[in-house]
């Protein structure tokens, strides 16, 4: 049988490729089972793979990944395409995408009509609030709704990344009990927190170039040169905090407390303090705060204001 799982949903694209493989006797499963390279595959290294005889066994299974965009076109999908036709019939071989597929190419027009071909898109809005609460009765918890929301408005909707956190949340309230908003908000990261911190580390270690990429990778997410002011302001001022009661010898626990921030924000606003000098923190807010009205009164476009703030701190 043939098989192609592509499209960005890389979890469901995963855990329906290993359904598939499970269907073989675990015992000898390793043994039925081959892997290949796509990106450098050969017509006759496939078919030896595909016309072994199953050991032990009614099927063996042969999954080639990232092949479709590689094989070069004209002879070379031709001849494959020729091949798939000639497949023994206990061979399951299942085509793995990554990346986009040409849906033009002669190999996926053709496994489209000899084959079964799954498309995984990213699941949205009620779909993927269905898929966490259906996840979480698998996992024997329950997430009420507004949990659910927080979770994705926390770690977007990456499947992969939310079974993780949903895997965590369910260990902290044990079986049969339910996820509220309260433990996500206390055991969940902000996925844009992190990329906002990963932008001031590339401030904080003076690399313009990193981080003129990392403020324009957060406005490409939809975040607005107004909004990332803003926060970059919030940040700064918790990082005087840290750097304050740090001279205090608080210990990172109490600074989180005194500071009204979650523990992990002030573990990493202490890695990122020791970086700037005494006196320092409070300049670039001062700064900030003068590129902010500048914004807000029209004498600087916000996103100039923000590679402007990058571009004078990197330089300090």
């Amino acid at each position: 049988m043939l098989y192609l799982f592509y499209g960005p949903d890389e979890l469901t694209r995963s855990e329906s490729l290993a359904k598939l493989c499970a269907q073989l006797p675990a015992e000898v499963a390793d043994l039925n089972t081959t892997r290949l390279d796509g990106r450098r595959l050969r017509l006759e290294t496939l078919a030896l793979a595909c016309e072994a005889s199953p050991f032990l066994a009614e099927r063996r299974i042969v999954i080639v990944t990232d092949a479709l965009k590689h094989i070069k076109a004209g002879k070379e999908r031709e001849e494959l395409r020729a091949y798939l036709d000639q497949l023994p019939a206990w061979c399951d071989l299942v085509f793995v995408e990554r990346e986009e597929v040409d849906r033009r190419s002669i190999l996926f027009t053709h496994l489209k009509k000899v084959g079964e071909v799954y498309e995984f898109l990213p699941l949205e809005g009620e779909q993927l609030l269905e898929w966490l609460s259906i996840r979480a009765r698998q996992r024997g918890t329950q997430l009420n709704p507004a949990a659910a929301r927080r979770l994705i408005e926390l770690v977007g909707a990456d499947t992969r990344m939310l079974a993780t956190e949903l895997e965590k949340l369910a260990t902290y309230v044990g079986p049969r009990a339910a996820i509220t908003s309260s433990a996500v908000d206390r055991l969940v990261e902000d996925g844009q927190e992190q990329n906002l911190f990963a932008f001031i580390d590339q401030l904080a270690a003076r690399r313009m170039g990193p981080a003129l990429r990392g403020a324009r990778a957060l406005l490409e997410e939809g975040q607005a040169a107004t909004y990332l002011l803003f926060m970059l302001a919030r940040q700064v001022r918790i990082l005087i905090g840290v750097q304050e009661l740090t001279d205090q010898r608080m210990r990172p626990e109490a600074i989180a407390a005194e500071l009204g921030q979650k523990p992990f924000v002030v573990r990493k606003a202490l890695e990122q303090a020791r970086s700037f000098a005494p006196g320092e923190l409070r300049t670039i807010h001062a700064r900030l705060l003068e590129l902010d009205l500048a914004t807000k009164t029209g004498r600087i476009q916000a996103e100039t204001a923000l590679e402007l703030f990058v571009a004078e701190v990197c330089r300090t």
